[in-house]
């Protein structure tokens, strides 16, 4: 079984920046890909970028690109999404999530596994 709990999210003015933290627990030597995606009020659930285990390779969605980062603490088991710039339109719920197969295949019914979410409140 595989737990993920994001932490960091809050409020910040536009222009600023936040780190979500990803802490994953259990087994993890099943996943091969993890995601961040986020949500807003009314809106559907976008994704924003992938993480690939094995190659530690990362891709961004258009709409984060150069302003968004993604990376992992092996150590720590733990995915960051470091997000600069941050605009009104970033406000959502961010979620991490994790996947059973690589992210180049990776449909979003292969992340099997979510967090809670938290969320990102940007004020212009």
């Amino acid at each position: 079984q595989v737990q993920l709990v994001e932490s960091g999210g809050g409020s910040v003015q536009a222009g600023g920046s936040l780190r979500l933290s990803c802490a994953v627990y259990g087994y993890t030597l099943s996943l091969y890909c993890m995601g961040w995606f986020r949500q807003a009020p009314g809106k559907e659930r976008e994704e924003v970028g992938m993480f690939e285990y094995q190659s530690s390779r990362t891709t961004d969605a258009d709409s984060v690109k150069g302003r968004f980062a993604i990376s992992q603490d092996k150590a720590k088991k733990t995915l960051y999404l470091q997000m600069n710039s941050l605009n009104v339109e970033d406000t959502a719920r961010y979620y991490c999530a994790a996947a059973t197969a690589t992210c180049s295949t990776a449909a979003v019914s292969d992340f099997k596994y979510w967090g809670q979410g938290t969320q990102v409140t940007v004020s212009s």
